[in-house]
């Protein structure tokens, strides 16, 4: 057999290799900013069910900055819904979102279904950013993610009970929870945009954020 018709099969396998290791490479980065096989935050490494009953893991908004916020329909709070929603508008396109987990905890403010609720939201105002199922936040039965984020052992600077409805935590693009925001602090505050746009504007892993260049 001739030292060509040896080497043409060789090549050809070489080249479907190099291919392979191209595709591989351009797949490795998401959409999201993070990396494949980046180790997801404690934060984000949890699955809930959205407002319809999808469930839906927490590691896709990582490389996000989000803000997760306990909410209600029938609260003096409730009102900072038209915040949240200002503030998801305006910053969404630089890699920011809200969370929101309705709770039935205080004051029995939430006691609508999630059609309920989610009807309320859409209508009186107009919500669009990520609504979750009804959850618990506090005492009994409470919910994991809010576990997490109350230990005061894992988050000593933010964890402590959840205060009332509409508390605030903001996680940076690594998914670390970097500020907590009182219930009855209006998101739409100076406080709060200032700290949401220095996340925005941090590099991540390592790299400038399209909002940098």
């Amino acid at each position: 057999m001739s030292s060509r018709r040896i080497a043409a099969p060789l090549l050809a396998g070489a080249l479907a290799f190099t291919t392979g290791l191209i595709c591989m490479a351009a797949q490795a980065v998401p959409q999201d900013g993070t990396k494949k096989g980046t180790a997801v935050a404690p934060a984000l490494n949890f699955t809930m069910k959205d407002i319809d009953g999808n469930p839906v893991p927490l590691s896709r908004y990582q490389g996000q900055v989000v803000l997760m916020v306990n909410v209600a329909s029938f609260c003096g709070n409730t009102p900072q819904y038209a915040s949240l929603e200002g503030l998801y508008e305006k910053y969404k396109g630089q890699g920011f979102t809200v969370l929101g987990f309705p709770s039935n905890d205080f004051g029995k403010q939430e006691p609508g279904s999630s059609t309920e609720i989610k009807e309320f939201c859409s209508t009186k105002y107009h919500v669009t950013f990520p609504m979750f199922e009804k959850i618990v936040v506090k005492g009994d039965g409470q919910a994991p993610l809010y576990r997490y984020l109350t230990d005061k052992k894992t988050s000593p600077a933010t964890g402590g009970d959840i205060e009332w409805n509409f508390a605030k935590f903001l996680l940076n693009r690594q998914g670390e929870v970097v500020a907590r925001f009182p219930a009855g602090t209006n998101p739409a505050t100076p406080e709060v945009v200032k700290a949401i746009e220095k996340e925005l504007a941090a590099p991540v892993n390592g790299q400038k954020t399209a909002s940098n260049e």
